[in-house]
């Protein structure tokens, strides 16, 4: 079982000084940060483009885990591939070839993911398991940050777990939408290894204090 690691989304930072927040979660010893990339169709909301993942790299040293919510994500992968992402995570849900997107990510030298929105059943995305570093279960519907964790989710989550250990697969489990240190502990109970938190870490009276709160789950 892999330890678990925070991953604090930068869609909760400073959109002003980005690479200030990003800083502070290089400072703190942590070793991955979540770039949030929606366009506005398979999501109602816009955020960053490669433009600013290319700036964010000339100051960072962090593991850009980028997570496209894109209507048509295999578009996009080249371009945020050169802009310095370490990990592409895709979604399930819109039509376009997933398996061999992901099998480009990899070709163009980043880990790969893939995605499942609350409403997808945790089957959608079985025949791909041991094509991905990392499975995403949304535990909100994406959009926007803030919202409540949905509990209903995490027999999903047990159940991509199960497969990982049964057929001996090393992916990550990570989960992202109403992340704090409770809801963190109730998905670790189902054996997630990869936790996104936004507005939790970045909203934190002392974001150092949360990590090392963090640090101390097993």
């Amino acid at each position: 079982m892999h330890p678990p690691l925070l991953v604090p989304s930068i869609l909760a930072g400073n959109h002003a000084r980005l690479a200030d927040s990003a800083a502070l979660v290089e400072q703190l010893g942590l070793l991955w940060i979540h770039v949030d990339i929606m366009d506005g169709h398979f999501v109602p909301n816009l955020t960053f483009g490669p433009g600013m993942v290319a700036a964010l790299r000339q100051t960072s040293r962090l593991f850009f885990d980028v997570h496209l919510m894109l209507d048509e994500p295999h578009r996009y992968i080249e371009a945020f591939a050169k802009a310095g992402a370490n990990n592409i995570s895709v979604h399930i849900e819109p039509a376009y070839d997933h398996a061999g997107t992901l099998a480009r990510i990899r070709a163009l030298g980043c880990q790969n993911g893939i995605v499942l929105n609350p409403g997808t059943p945790a089957e959608a995305v079985e025949p791909l398991l041991a094509a991905v570093d990392l499975v995403l279960v949304m535990t909100v519907q994406p959009g926007f940050g803030g919202q409540t964790f949905r509990r209903d989710l995490l027999p999903k989550i047990a159940r991509i777990d199960r497969w990982r250990r049964e057929r001996g697969l090393d992916f990550r489990l990570e989960v992202d939408g109403g992340i704090d240190l409770a809801t963190a502990a109730e998905c670790r109970a189902v054996v997630t290894d990869t936790f996104v938190v936004g507005t939790s870490f970045f909203g934190a009276a002392d974001p150092g204090e949360f990590a090392r709160s963090f640090a101390l789950m097993k």
